[in-house]
C-alpha cells in the first residue's frame, strides 16, 4: 500500500497543478531566504563601522567586507538547512491543491472535501516548520554517538514527523482534526514507514525539494487506501458521488 500510494504520486509529479505549488512553494522559499539575507546584509552595515582602530595593526578598511563575506557564506549554510523545511511549510499552504489533484485524477467518485481553511493551514504549516527545525536541532547532538547510524536515527526521526504532519493534513480535509488523529494513532506504524519513505530522499540535494509535494500526494493515496480497505472496498476511480 504504501509503495503503491508514493509511485502514484511519481507518476503524477507531471501534473500542472502539481507544478504550480512546486513553483509556489519554491519562489516564496526563496523569496524568504532573500529577504532574510537582505535584512542580515542591513543590520550588519548599521552595527559594523566603516574603519576600526585594532591594537598593534591600527587603522582596519576591510572589517566590513569580511562579515559580508562571512554572512554570504552563513546564509549558504543556513539555506541548505533551512531549504526543506521552509519549503514544506509553504507546500502546507497549498495542500489541498495537490490533494485535489490527486482526487480528480484517481478517485473521482469522491464527493468534494471539506478543505482546510487558510488560516489554520497557515498555523500547522508554522507549527509543522518550527517543530522539524527544532526537532532536527536536537538530533544533531544526538548524531555525535551513534557514528555510522546517524542517516538511520536521521531518517527515522523526520518519518516520524513528515508521517504525522503529512497524514494530519491530508485525513482532516475529509474526517477534521479529531478524525485525523484517531485514525492516525489507529495506523501509525504504517504511516511512520510512509514517512520513512518521503525522509530517504531528503539526503539527495535537488531532489529533497520534491519531498514536500511527494509527501502531500502519497500521504493522499495512502489516506484513500487505508480508508477503503476499513470499508472493505477497493480504492480507485469510479463515477462521482454527489
Amino acid at each position: 500500500m504504501i509503495l503503491t500510494s508514493f509511485t502514484a504520486a511519481l507518476g503524477q509529479l507531471t501534473d500542472g497543478r502539481f507544478l504550480r505549488v512546486l513553483l509556489l512553494g519554491l519562489g516564496l522559499t526563496l523569496a524568504l531566504l532573500f529577504a532574510l539575507y537582505t535584512g542580515f546584509i542591513t543590520l550588519i552595515g548599521w552595527v559594523t563601522p566603516d574603519t576600526m582602530t585594532l591594537p598593534v595593526i591600527g587603522e582596519v578598511r576591510w572589517i566590513d567586507d569580511l562579515l559580508s563575506w562571512g554572512s554570504i557564506l552563513l546564509m549558504i549554510a543556513l539555506s541548505v538547512f533551512l531549504m526543506v523545511p521552509v519549503a514544506s511549510a509553504f507546500t502546507g499552504l497549498f495542500l489541498d491543491d495537490v490533494a485535489e489533484a490527486v482526487e480528480a485524477k484517481h478517485y473521482p467518485a469522491l464527493p468534494p472535501a471539506q478543505g482546510t481553511p487558510f488560516l489554520d493551514g497557515l498555523i500547522d504549516s508554522v507549527n509543522f516548520f518550527g517543530v522539524l527545525v527544532a526537532v532536527n536541532l536536537l538530533a544533531l547532538i544526538a548524531y555525535l554517538f551513534v557514528g555510522p547510524f546517524a542517516p538511520v536515527l536521521f531518517w527515522a526521526v523526520n518519518g516520524y514527523l513528515l508521517g504525522r504532519e503529512y497524514f494530519t493534513l491530508v485525513a482532516m480535509r475529509r474526517i477534521g482534526r479529531q478524525g485525523a488523529a484517531t485514525m492516525r494513532r489507529r495506523y501509525s506504524g504504517r504511516i511512520w514507514l510512509a514517512g520513512v519513505l518521503m525522509a530517504v530522499p531528503l539526503t539527495i540535494p535537488v531532489v529533497n525539494l520534491l519531498v514536500p509535494l511527494l509527501g502531500a500526494a502519497t500521504f493522499t493515496h495512502l489516506y484513500h487506501k487505508t480508508t477503503a480497505a476499513e470499508a472493505g472496498r477497493p480504492a480507485g476511480p469510479g463515477p462521482r458521488q454527489a
